[in-house]
């Protein structure tokens, strides 16, 4: 796709998609995992969410330039943290059709063929907050029909345990933006990276999506975003090592 003259990225998509989340969030905590989820996160606070809050990853809030605007204390944090008051971008090594995370090994957890991550916040996270997922490589890899370990919460165990504050406000790969926005909370297709068609996107996913009659393209950015995107968050085009295409 292009912008007048000027040719939009994969990435650029990607980031857009990020930035998107945190939409009418009001006054909560951003914890962006990840180059493109920052970047996501920070383009939002400097258009269309103003007051979402930014910190330098430890105990300071920042501005939309960086500059410190406020202390955050970690006893603070936790009570965002279990308020609901908090809404973390992470990754994912696996994810299932509820939602179901899994950043900590691959294969039976008592004998696995890999190790990764460990569980860290996830069971947290996912019960007490909003959490939305970044994969840069859809693969069925990624998107399998059953994590190895649960590790974020997904819509179904969720249900379950009677979480308060369990969201999973959206999935974005570098194919598609997915959500759970069907009757019994299954990953939906919500939409298409322009140059992307709904069967890649079947092809690199383990399970049966649900998709809509029609699937609309992720927005392109506005001149501003752009600008934004090119000149002032990232003029170093980071991004575009991230996502291909």
């Amino acid at each position: 796709m292009t912008s007048g003259a000027s040719v939009i990225s994969r990435a650029e998509y990607c980031v857009i998609a990020c930035a998107e989340a945190w939409r009418g969030d009001g006054e909560v905590l951003a914890s962006p995992m990840g180059l493109i989820p920052s970047l996501g996160a920070r383009l939002a606070r400097r258009t269309f969410a103003p007051d979402l809050l930014l910190t330098d990853g430890e105990a300071t809030l920042v501005g939309a330039d960086g500059a410190a605007e406020g202390w955050l204390p970690y006893r603070r944090h936790l009570t965002m943290v279990t308020g609901g008051l908090r809404h973390v971008m992470m990754g994912a090594s696996q994810l299932d059709r509820f939602g179901n995370q899994n950043i900590s090994c691959i294969g039976d957890w008592t004998a696995p063929t890999r190790q990764l991550l460990g569980v860290r916040g996830a069971p947290v996270n996912t019960l007490n907050n909003p959490v939305s997922y970044w994969v840069p490589r859809h693969s069925p890899r990624v998107f399998v029909p059953e994590v190895d370990m649960v590790c974020g919460v997904g819509y179904d165990r969720a249900a379950a345990a009677g979480a308060r504050y369990h969201c999973l406000p959206r999935v974005v790969s570098d194919l598609a933006v997915l959500d759970f926005a069907t009757p019994d909370h299954r990953m939906r297709l919500a939409s298409l990276h322009p140059g992307v068609t709904v069967e890649q996107v079947r092809a690199a996913t383990g399970f049966e999506l649900a998709v809509p009659e029609e699937v609309p393209y992720t927005r392109d950015p506005t001149p501003e975003e752009l600008h934004l995107i090119r000149e002032v968050l990232d003029p170093q085009g980071r991004r575009d090592g991230e996502v291909r295409g």
